[in-house]
Order: structure tokens, then C-alpha cells, then sequence
């Protein structure tokens, strides 16, 4: 008599996606992706990221900085728009008074020194969504993350 035995061998891997869109932890499809951003004194890290139509992100800001930031999702239009209403508003950020930012907090995180903010955010159209910081000099500097959708 034959007998034959079926030896089932099960493999769990872990992955991490690593490299220019910054860390990230990989979930299933149907699952937000969570993607740590680390806010320094004018920068954010990482400073592009990849995304596709359709996905949901769960954007978590750490400010390691000295000074107030803020992360604003929108186009390069509405970038501009916002940063040139903050200027024309004469908001100083770094004073006692909060700044008053009227966007849509769906949209806007404001994460003063060593604390952390979140925003979760479903990238509808392909096209690069822009997340900027408009304290007072820090988009002059380049602080924005650029999200290419596609």
C-alpha cells in the first residue's frame, strides 16, 4: 500500500515600502495606507510621493522643528492662492496669536513643536497634489510635498 503526504508549508512576509515616496507601511487594497511625514525647520520628509487615483493616505506629520508648521493639500493654484491670502493677512504665526488658516480642516493640519497631527486624504484625480507650509517663510524655502497621482 502507497501512502502519500501532503506537507503544507505556510510563508508570512512583511513588507515595508521603503525608498523616494518616504516610509510607508503596506496594507491590503482595501486598507488606507499610512504614511509618516516628518516636519523639520522648512522641509518635509519625505519631500514626493506616489499615490494612485482612487487611493486613500493616512498622512501622520511629526514636527521635529523649532517653530509651528502646517501641511496643506491642494493643487498649485490653491497653493499659491492660500500663501499669497496668509500674506496679504500679515499672520504672525510665531507670535502668541494662532494664525487663522479658513481652509478646510479636512484639508489642513497646523502641528506646533514636537507633536504630531493627522490628516487622512482620498486622491481623486491623477495630476500631482501639492501639500504645503505657509508659515511665515517657509514655502519661500520649499516646504512642500509633492504627491504625483496617477
Amino acid at each position: 500500500m502507497k501512502h502519500c503526504f501532503t506537507i503544507g508549508v505556510v510563508v508570512t512576509l512583511t513588507l515595508a515600502a521603503c525608498g523616494a515616496d518616504g516610509a510607508s507601511t503596506s496594507t491590503p487594497d482595501d486598507e488606507t495606507r499610512t504614511v509618516d511625514v516628518v516636519m523639520t525647520d522648512n522641509a518635509f520628509e519625505p519631500s514626493r510621493l506616489e499615490v494612485t487615483a482612487g487611493e486613500t493616505v493616512r498622512f501622520v506629520f511629526r514636527n521635529d522643528g523649532m517653530q509651528r508648521h502646517e501641511a496643506v493639500f491642494g493643487t498649485e493654484a490653491e497653493q499659491l492662492e492660500h500663501h499669497t491670502e496668509m500674506q496679504a493677512e500679515g499672520h504672525d504665526t510665531h507670535g502668541t496669536s494662532e494664525p487663522d488658516h479658513g481652509d478646510d480642516p479636512a484639508h489642513t493640519v497646523v502641528v506646533e513643536p514636537g507633536a504630531s497631527g493627522e490628516i487622512t486624504h482620498t486622491f481623486e484625480a491623477s495630476g500631482v497634489t501639492v501639500i504645503g507650509c505657509h508659515e511665515p517663510g517657509h514655502w519661500e524655502a520649499g516646504m512642500r510635498l509633492d504627491v504625483a497621482v496617477g
